[in-house]
């Protein structure tokens, strides 16, 4: 029988993208879908538009949440489950934001209080209208809406990172409002884990919403460092899983590989394949995995402008739905049986302080030594320094073994420093 690991894709429509929405084609969608079925992939994430759904913020199209029940339905038929991304947000470069939040109507996305209320009734009734749906897994409140939040985005809405857990509590529990007992949670991109300044947290990360979820792309600067068929740029999806369970409260807590892909040209199309089955096999060494979710299902159509070039060939499926050798690597990996993965005993140190959090980034002493112990032969993890010495939370863990980045990596006379 196949693994309890949950194996799916982030659906990308391959007629409109996302702009779907606005000539929403059940047939193209259900195509799509078929597409995806045949590679026996269990689950879906898909995009609702936010500007599109509710252009106003007292007005939530009902015609556009009655589409997306008509997709979440389509992909029940076909016996795929359904995670709705809610406020949309940012995908493939470009930002989706309604007008009222920005030029004349400028409003801080996280701390003013009628945008809020607004984004808050949005998720309460998208989780509503699927409530009764036994293939809607639940809500993700958005896609790496962090990146809304601070540099390197040219007109960031500023908040602390107390703010920001005000919010994501509002949020999730939005969500739990509209659809009781759900599988709700948040997801950012990589800049919670390394970038210092961020307000989005690695510990709200690890304990908001019911699965961590983490978004490995090695564009960030892991594969321009290390090359393509490296130990960091193969084991980067397991190092981020990993790294973020030193964090958690919950010694078990599920982690939720939920965006990885293989970006070109650091990644070449030829190439692609060897990293996919790189990529999963190291995170399924991971214990404690929900899932992994491909980004992407079809590839953006050449017809659409403007797209930053490696955002056109991501899919698994090419643009008139033809799987490539990656998509074949992703389904022979669902097709397998996976027993649970041993405990990770060696637990590398990371600093607890958010503001020393570049230290666990590419070029970074945690980042180096983590996989200075990979090529080693060793399976690690992280712990926080903050409990290194909690033997019970060690226990609970299964980590014998901890150890700090000086211990690991050489000197500059290339001893072993203590």
């Amino acid at each position: 029988m196949p693994s309890a690991v949950r194996f799916g894709v982030n659906y990308t429509p391959s007629e409109g993208w996302f702009h779907h929405w606005l000539d929403f084609d059940l047939d193209s969608v259900r195509a799509d879908l078929d597409s995806i079925t045949a590679l026996g992939l269990d689950h879906i994430r898909v995009f609702p538009l936010w500007p599109y759904f509710q252009p106003n913020r007292t007005l939530i199209r009902p015609r556009a949440v009655e589409q997306l029940v008509a997709l979440v339905d389509a992909a029940a038929e076909r016996g795929l489950d359904v995670n709705v991304d809610g406020l949309q947000g940012h995908l493939s470069s470009f930002d989706y934001l309604p007008a009222w939040t920005r030029t004349w109507h400028r409003r801080n996305l996280f701390t003013d209080p009628e945008v809020i209320e607004g984004q808050a009734t949005y998720l309460r009734t998208l989780a509503a209208a699927l409530a009764d749906r036994p293939n809607f897994l639940g809500m993700t409140l958005g896609n790496e809406v962090n990146q809304f939040s601070a540099g390197p985005h040219p007109d960031p809405d500023r908040a602390t990172e107390a703010q920001i857990d005000a919010w994501l509590e509002r949020m999730l529990a939005a969500c739990e409002e509209g659809s009781p007992g759900r599988l709700h949670l948040h997801a950012e991109y990589d800049a919670t884990w390394y970038q210092d300044d961020m307000p989005f947290t690695p510990a709200q990360a690890a304990r908001h919403g019911t699965v961590t979820a983490v978004h490995s792309w090695v564009f960030n600067g892991t594969a321009q460092r290390h090359g393509r068929t490296s130990v960091p740029t193969e084991h980067h999806a397991a190092y981020l899983v990993e790294l973020s369970k030193a964090w958690s409260d919950d010694p078990h807590r599920p982690v939720w590989l939920q965006e990885v892909g293989a970006p070109a040209p650091l990644i070449p199309p030829e190439h692609a394949a060897a990293f996919t089955a790189a990529t999963v096999a190291n995170a399924l060494d991971c214990p404690d995995l929900w899932g992994v979710t491909w980004w992407c299902s079809h590839d953006v159509s050449r017809e659409l402008a403007d797209f930053p070039e490696l955002e056109y060939g991501l899919g698994l499926l090419t643009n008139d739905r033809r799987p490539k050798d990656t998509a074949r690597t992703l389904a022979e990996a669902a097709a397998r049986t996976y027993g649970p993965p041993a405990p990770r005993t060696t637990a590398l140190i990371v600093p607890d302080d958010p503001a020393a959090r570049s230290r666990c980034a590419p070029g970074g002493p945690v980042f180096d030594a983590y996989f200075r112990l990979v090529a080693d032969g060793a399976r690690p993890t992280t712990v926080l320094d903050t409990r290194a010495d909690d033997k019970g939370h060690l226990a609970a863990r299964g980590i014998t073994e901890v150890v700090t980045p000086d211990q690991v990596l050489p000197t500059p006379q290339g001893g072993t420093s203590s």
